[in-house]
Protein backbone atom coordinates (compact mmCIF):
# COMPACT_ATOMS: atom_id res chain seq x y z
CA UNK A 1 0.00 0.00 0.00
CA UNK A 2 2.23 2.47 0.72
CA UNK A 3 4.65 1.66 -2.51
CA UNK A 4 1.52 2.12 -4.84
CA UNK A 5 0.83 5.72 -2.28
CA UNK A 6 4.67 6.27 -3.51
CA UNK A 7 4.11 5.80 -7.16
CA UNK A 8 0.95 7.24 -8.10
CA UNK A 9 1.73 10.09 -5.69
CA UNK A 10 1.57 13.86 -7.38
CA UNK A 11 5.04 14.78 -9.31
CA UNK A 12 7.63 15.90 -6.86
CA UNK A 13 9.41 19.43 -7.30
CA UNK A 14 12.82 19.80 -9.12
CA UNK A 15 15.64 22.36 -7.66
CA UNK A 16 15.77 24.98 -10.36
CA UNK A 17 19.37 25.21 -11.49
CA UNK A 18 19.71 21.31 -11.95
CA UNK A 19 16.23 21.91 -14.20
CA UNK A 20 17.42 25.07 -15.90
CA UNK A 21 20.47 23.17 -17.29
CA UNK A 22 18.44 19.76 -17.98
CA UNK A 23 16.32 21.82 -19.75
CA UNK A 24 18.84 23.68 -22.31
CA UNK A 25 20.60 19.87 -22.53
CA UNK A 26 16.93 18.67 -23.58
CA UNK A 27 16.26 21.59 -26.16
CA UNK A 28 19.97 21.43 -27.95
CA UNK A 29 19.35 17.40 -28.27
CA UNK A 30 16.01 17.47 -29.61
CA UNK A 31 16.98 20.51 -31.80
CA UNK A 32 19.71 18.02 -33.57
CA UNK A 33 17.74 15.17 -33.89
CA UNK A 34 14.97 17.35 -35.37
CA UNK A 35 17.63 18.57 -37.98
CA UNK A 36 18.66 15.00 -38.40
CA UNK A 37 14.78 13.62 -38.98
CA UNK A 38 13.90 16.24 -41.68
CA UNK A 39 17.20 15.72 -43.85
CA UNK A 40 16.70 11.86 -43.44
CA UNK A 41 12.83 12.68 -44.70
CA UNK A 42 14.11 14.90 -47.26
CA UNK A 43 16.83 13.00 -48.45
CA UNK A 44 14.98 9.77 -48.82
CA UNK A 45 11.77 11.34 -50.75
CA UNK A 46 14.03 13.62 -52.87
CA UNK A 47 15.86 9.84 -53.75
CA UNK A 48 12.56 7.51 -54.31
CA UNK A 49 10.81 10.27 -56.31
CA UNK A 50 14.38 11.04 -57.87
CA UNK A 51 14.35 7.44 -59.33
CA UNK A 52 10.64 6.95 -59.96
CA UNK A 53 10.08 6.21 -63.65
CA UNK A 54 8.96 9.02 -65.34
CA UNK A 55 7.32 12.28 -65.07
CA UNK A 56 4.02 14.61 -65.72
CA UNK A 57 6.25 15.36 -69.20
CA UNK A 58 5.58 12.12 -71.17
CA UNK A 59 7.63 11.83 -74.72
CA UNK A 60 5.60 9.56 -76.27
CA UNK A 61 4.34 10.57 -79.20
CA UNK A 62 6.31 13.66 -79.22
CA UNK A 63 7.88 15.43 -82.02
CA UNK A 64 11.85 16.03 -82.30
CA UNK A 65 10.90 19.84 -81.47
CA UNK A 66 8.70 19.17 -78.45
CA UNK A 67 11.42 16.43 -77.27
CA UNK A 68 13.77 19.65 -77.38
CA UNK A 69 11.71 21.82 -75.52
CA UNK A 70 10.81 19.46 -72.38
CA UNK A 71 14.84 18.53 -72.51
CA UNK A 72 15.67 22.18 -71.96
CA UNK A 73 12.70 22.66 -69.46
CA UNK A 74 14.50 20.08 -67.89
CA UNK A 75 17.64 21.46 -67.71
CA UNK A 76 16.59 24.79 -66.39
CA UNK A 77 15.51 23.04 -63.41
CA UNK A 78 18.33 21.11 -63.06
CA UNK A 79 16.87 17.89 -63.41
CA UNK A 80 19.51 16.27 -65.31
CA UNK A 81 21.89 16.64 -62.61
CA UNK A 82 23.49 13.76 -60.80
CA UNK A 83 21.06 12.95 -57.65
CA UNK A 84 23.29 14.20 -54.62
CA UNK A 85 23.78 17.69 -57.05
CA UNK A 86 20.33 18.11 -57.38
CA UNK A 87 19.81 17.51 -53.61
CA UNK A 88 22.36 19.66 -52.46
CA UNK A 89 21.37 22.73 -54.53
CA UNK A 90 17.42 22.01 -53.13
CA UNK A 91 19.37 22.25 -49.68
CA UNK A 92 20.96 25.53 -50.45
CA UNK A 93 17.42 27.21 -51.94
CA UNK A 94 16.08 25.71 -48.84
CA UNK A 95 18.23 27.73 -46.85
CA UNK A 96 17.14 30.75 -48.02
CA UNK A 97 13.70 30.03 -47.34
CA UNK A 98 13.11 28.97 -51.47
CA UNK A 99 11.19 25.69 -51.96
CA UNK A 100 12.39 25.52 -55.58
CA UNK A 101 10.09 25.92 -58.82
CA UNK A 102 7.54 23.14 -59.49
CA UNK A 103 7.31 21.75 -63.46
CA UNK A 104 5.47 24.84 -64.72
CA UNK A 105 8.22 26.76 -63.63
CA UNK A 106 6.14 28.53 -60.63
CA UNK A 107 7.82 28.88 -57.76
CA UNK A 108 6.63 26.17 -55.25
CA UNK A 109 6.69 28.51 -52.36
CA UNK A 110 4.93 31.26 -53.98
CA UNK A 111 1.55 29.24 -53.67
CA UNK A 112 2.17 26.52 -50.82
CA UNK A 113 1.71 28.85 -48.16
CA UNK A 114 -1.58 29.76 -49.63
CA UNK A 115 -2.99 26.40 -49.21
CA UNK A 116 -1.13 25.24 -45.68
CA UNK A 117 -3.34 28.88 -44.35
CA UNK A 118 -6.46 26.85 -45.99
CA UNK A 119 -5.49 23.99 -44.37
CA UNK A 120 -4.53 25.46 -40.95
CA UNK A 121 -8.06 27.51 -40.86
CA UNK A 122 -10.12 24.15 -41.64
CA UNK A 123 -8.28 21.73 -39.05
CA UNK A 124 -7.47 24.51 -36.26
CA UNK A 125 -10.92 25.15 -36.31
CA UNK A 126 -11.89 21.70 -36.69
CA UNK A 127 -9.70 20.35 -33.99
CA UNK A 128 -10.11 23.09 -31.44
CA UNK A 129 -13.92 22.62 -31.90
CA UNK A 130 -13.68 19.23 -30.91
CA UNK A 131 -11.82 19.21 -27.63
CA UNK A 132 -14.18 22.14 -26.66
CA UNK A 133 -16.57 18.88 -26.99
CA UNK A 134 -14.80 16.35 -26.27
CA UNK A 135 -13.13 17.24 -22.79
CA UNK A 136 -16.35 18.10 -20.52
CA UNK A 137 -18.46 15.70 -22.16
CA UNK A 138 -15.73 13.17 -21.41
CA UNK A 139 -14.78 14.83 -17.65
CA UNK A 140 -19.04 14.30 -17.20
CA UNK A 141 -18.92 11.20 -18.40
CA UNK A 142 -15.57 9.64 -15.97
CA UNK A 143 -17.81 11.13 -12.65
CA UNK A 144 -21.18 8.58 -14.07
CA UNK A 145 -19.91 5.57 -15.83
CA UNK A 146 -22.36 4.16 -17.46
CA UNK A 147 -25.03 6.19 -17.33
CA UNK A 148 -27.19 7.31 -20.28
CA UNK A 149 -24.61 10.27 -21.05
CA UNK A 150 -21.76 7.94 -21.12
CA UNK A 151 -23.72 5.29 -23.35
CA UNK A 152 -24.72 7.68 -25.90
CA UNK A 153 -20.94 8.95 -26.05
CA UNK A 154 -19.57 5.52 -26.67
CA UNK A 155 -22.23 5.12 -29.31
CA UNK A 156 -21.17 8.49 -30.99
CA UNK A 157 -17.81 7.60 -30.74
CA UNK A 158 -18.20 4.20 -32.64
CA UNK A 159 -20.15 6.08 -35.21
CA UNK A 160 -17.19 8.21 -35.25
CA UNK A 161 -14.74 5.48 -36.18
CA UNK A 162 -16.71 2.97 -38.03
CA UNK A 163 -17.86 5.96 -40.64
CA UNK A 164 -15.25 7.41 -43.48
CA UNK A 165 -14.79 10.73 -43.67
CA UNK A 166 -16.18 10.79 -47.49
CA UNK A 167 -19.10 9.26 -46.55
CA UNK A 168 -20.56 11.57 -44.26
CA UNK A 169 -19.13 14.73 -45.71
CA UNK A 170 -21.31 13.38 -48.73
CA UNK A 171 -23.70 13.27 -46.73
CA UNK A 172 -24.09 16.01 -44.92
CA UNK A 173 -23.78 17.99 -47.80
CA UNK A 174 -26.44 16.29 -49.33
CA UNK A 175 -28.92 16.67 -46.63
CA UNK A 176 -27.55 20.74 -45.76
CA UNK A 177 -26.46 21.61 -49.18
CA UNK A 178 -28.48 19.51 -51.61
CA UNK A 179 -32.16 19.08 -49.84
CA UNK A 180 -32.32 21.84 -46.88
CA UNK A 181 -30.85 24.26 -48.85
CA UNK A 182 -29.07 25.88 -45.54
CA UNK A 183 -25.42 26.03 -46.75
CA UNK A 184 -23.04 26.18 -49.71
CA UNK A 185 -22.26 22.86 -51.15
CA UNK A 186 -18.42 23.45 -52.24
CA UNK A 187 -15.51 26.19 -52.35
CA UNK A 188 -14.22 28.87 -49.68
CA UNK A 189 -15.93 31.32 -51.27
CA UNK A 190 -19.07 32.41 -52.67
CA UNK A 191 -17.80 33.78 -55.96
CA UNK A 192 -17.39 37.58 -55.94
CA UNK A 193 -16.94 37.74 -52.03
CA UNK A 194 -13.34 36.38 -51.38
CA UNK A 195 -12.46 38.28 -47.88
CA UNK A 196 -16.14 38.20 -46.57
CA UNK A 197 -15.81 36.56 -43.16
CA UNK A 198 -19.85 35.58 -42.71
CA UNK A 199 -19.06 34.18 -46.53
CA UNK A 200 -16.05 31.89 -45.30
CA UNK A 201 -17.88 30.94 -41.81
CA UNK A 202 -20.88 29.18 -44.03
CA UNK A 203 -18.61 27.38 -46.49
CA UNK A 204 -16.85 25.92 -43.16
CA UNK A 205 -19.83 24.38 -41.64
CA UNK A 206 -19.48 21.53 -43.54
CA UNK A 207 -16.10 20.52 -44.21
CA UNK A 208 -15.39 21.28 -40.27
CA UNK A 209 -18.29 19.34 -39.14
CA UNK A 210 -16.85 16.43 -41.37
CA UNK A 211 -13.70 16.81 -39.94
CA UNK A 212 -15.09 16.66 -36.31
CA UNK A 213 -16.56 13.58 -36.31
CA UNK A 214 -13.66 11.74 -36.21
CA UNK A 215 -11.49 14.05 -34.55
CA UNK A 216 -14.56 14.18 -31.48
CA UNK A 217 -14.62 10.40 -31.25
CA UNK A 218 -10.89 10.06 -30.83
CA UNK A 219 -10.38 12.22 -27.78
CA UNK A 220 -13.95 11.59 -25.99
CA UNK A 221 -12.72 8.45 -25.82
CA UNK A 222 -9.23 8.62 -24.91
CA UNK A 223 -9.79 11.35 -22.51
CA UNK A 224 -12.40 9.14 -20.62
CA UNK A 225 -10.16 6.21 -20.36
CA UNK A 226 -7.11 8.37 -19.18
CA UNK A 227 -9.44 9.90 -16.40
CA UNK A 228 -10.50 6.38 -15.44
CA UNK A 229 -7.26 5.03 -15.13
CA UNK A 230 -6.10 8.41 -13.16
CA UNK A 231 -9.53 8.64 -10.80
CA UNK A 232 -8.84 5.56 -8.53
CA UNK A 233 -4.91 6.45 -7.64
CA UNK A 234 -4.26 7.24 -3.99
CA UNK A 235 -3.68 10.45 -3.48
CA UNK A 236 -6.45 11.25 -5.27
CA UNK A 237 -8.34 9.52 -2.91
CA UNK A 238 -6.69 11.11 -0.08
CA UNK A 239 -7.64 14.51 -1.54
CA UNK A 240 -11.18 13.18 -1.38
CA UNK A 241 -10.85 11.60 2.17
CA UNK A 242 -9.46 15.23 3.51
CA UNK A 243 -12.79 17.09 1.97
CA UNK A 244 -11.26 18.49 -1.31
CA UNK A 245 -14.99 19.25 -3.37
CA UNK A 246 -14.57 16.38 -6.68
CA UNK A 247 -14.57 18.95 -9.36
CA UNK A 248 -11.68 20.14 -7.78
CA UNK A 249 -9.80 16.37 -7.60
CA UNK A 250 -10.71 15.78 -11.47
CA UNK A 251 -10.15 19.48 -12.82
CA UNK A 252 -7.21 20.45 -10.75
CA UNK A 253 -5.17 16.84 -9.66
CA UNK A 254 -6.54 13.84 -11.46
CA UNK A 255 -6.72 16.07 -15.41
CA UNK A 256 -3.30 17.17 -15.01
CA UNK A 257 -1.73 13.57 -14.77
CA UNK A 258 -4.68 12.39 -17.37
CA UNK A 259 -3.43 14.81 -19.75
CA UNK A 260 0.12 13.32 -20.30
CA UNK A 261 -1.09 10.73 -22.71
CA UNK A 262 -3.62 13.06 -24.31
CA UNK A 263 -0.47 15.60 -25.18
CA UNK A 264 0.75 13.10 -27.32
CA UNK A 265 -2.64 11.94 -29.06
CA UNK A 266 -2.75 15.88 -29.65
CA UNK A 267 0.50 16.30 -30.73
CA UNK A 268 0.99 13.58 -33.17
CA UNK A 269 -2.76 13.96 -34.45
CA UNK A 270 -2.82 17.26 -35.33
CA UNK A 271 -0.30 17.21 -38.48
CA UNK A 272 -1.79 13.55 -39.30
CA UNK A 273 -4.81 15.86 -40.16
CA UNK A 274 -3.26 17.71 -43.42
CA UNK A 275 -2.49 14.55 -44.78
CA UNK A 276 -5.85 12.89 -43.86
CA UNK A 277 -7.82 16.01 -44.39
CA UNK A 278 -7.65 15.61 -48.14
CA UNK A 279 -10.33 13.67 -48.94
CA UNK A 280 -12.19 16.43 -46.66
CA UNK A 281 -11.29 18.77 -48.82
CA UNK A 282 -11.59 17.51 -52.10
CA UNK A 283 -14.76 16.30 -51.26
CA UNK A 284 -15.91 20.25 -50.17
CA UNK A 285 -13.42 21.49 -53.34
CA UNK A 286 -11.61 23.28 -49.94
CA UNK A 287 -7.91 23.96 -51.50
CA UNK A 288 -5.67 23.02 -48.63
CA UNK A 289 -2.40 20.79 -48.18
CA UNK A 290 -3.80 17.50 -48.63
CA UNK A 291 -5.91 18.20 -52.05
CA UNK A 292 -2.37 19.90 -53.12
CA UNK A 293 -0.53 16.65 -52.43
CA UNK A 294 -3.07 14.54 -54.12
CA UNK A 295 -2.71 16.53 -57.07
CA UNK A 296 1.40 16.82 -56.90
CA UNK A 297 0.95 13.04 -56.85
CA UNK A 298 -1.31 12.61 -59.30
CA UNK A 299 0.11 14.65 -62.06
CA UNK A 300 3.76 13.30 -60.74
CA UNK A 301 4.85 16.91 -60.02
CA UNK A 302 8.24 16.13 -57.72
CA UNK A 303 9.09 19.04 -56.68
CA UNK A 304 5.76 19.83 -55.59
CA UNK A 305 5.21 16.85 -53.90
CA UNK A 306 8.90 16.70 -52.45
CA UNK A 307 7.79 20.00 -50.95
CA UNK A 308 4.74 19.73 -49.60
CA UNK A 309 5.86 16.15 -47.77
CA UNK A 310 8.68 17.72 -46.04
CA UNK A 311 6.07 20.71 -44.93
CA UNK A 312 3.95 18.30 -42.93
CA UNK A 313 6.71 16.32 -41.66
CA UNK A 314 8.32 19.25 -40.24
CA UNK A 315 4.57 19.93 -38.93
CA UNK A 316 4.85 16.05 -37.17
CA UNK A 317 8.45 17.24 -36.09
CA UNK A 318 7.38 20.54 -34.29
CA UNK A 319 4.01 19.67 -32.42
CA UNK A 320 6.77 16.29 -30.89
CA UNK A 321 9.11 18.85 -29.72
CA UNK A 322 6.19 20.62 -27.94
CA UNK A 323 4.73 17.86 -26.90
CA UNK A 324 8.10 16.90 -25.23
CA UNK A 325 7.86 20.24 -23.32
CA UNK A 326 4.43 20.06 -22.52
CA UNK A 327 5.52 17.09 -20.81
CA UNK A 328 7.64 18.74 -18.45
CA UNK A 329 4.95 21.02 -17.44
CA UNK A 330 2.63 18.18 -16.48
CA UNK A 331 5.04 16.07 -14.53
CA UNK A 332 8.47 17.12 -13.77
CA UNK A 333 9.57 13.42 -13.14
CA UNK A 334 9.74 12.96 -16.92
CA UNK A 335 12.69 15.09 -17.34
CA UNK A 336 14.17 15.04 -21.08
CA UNK A 337 14.09 11.19 -21.80
CA UNK A 338 14.55 10.06 -18.37
CA UNK A 339 12.84 9.72 -14.75
CA UNK A 340 14.40 10.80 -11.57
CA UNK A 341 15.09 7.84 -9.31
Amino acid sequence: MVANAQESAPPPSIPAGKRGSDMWEFIIRRTLQSIVVLLIVSASCFYLIHEMPGDMWSTIGMTLEQKQLVDARKHALGLDLPFLEQYWAWLKGLRHGALGLDYQMYPISGYIWKYAQNSLILIGTAWLLALMIAFPLAIYNSRRPGGLSDRAAAMLALAGFALPASAAGIWLRQLFAMNLLWLPPSSMHTPGMEGNLPDLLQHMVLPVATLMLGIVAVYLKFIRSSLQEVLPLDYLQTARAKGVPEKRVILVHGLKNAMIPVVTLAAMDLPMLVSGSAIVENVFNWGGLGSLMVYAALSRNHPLLIAVILLVTALVVLFSWIADMIYLLLDPRIRFGRKTG
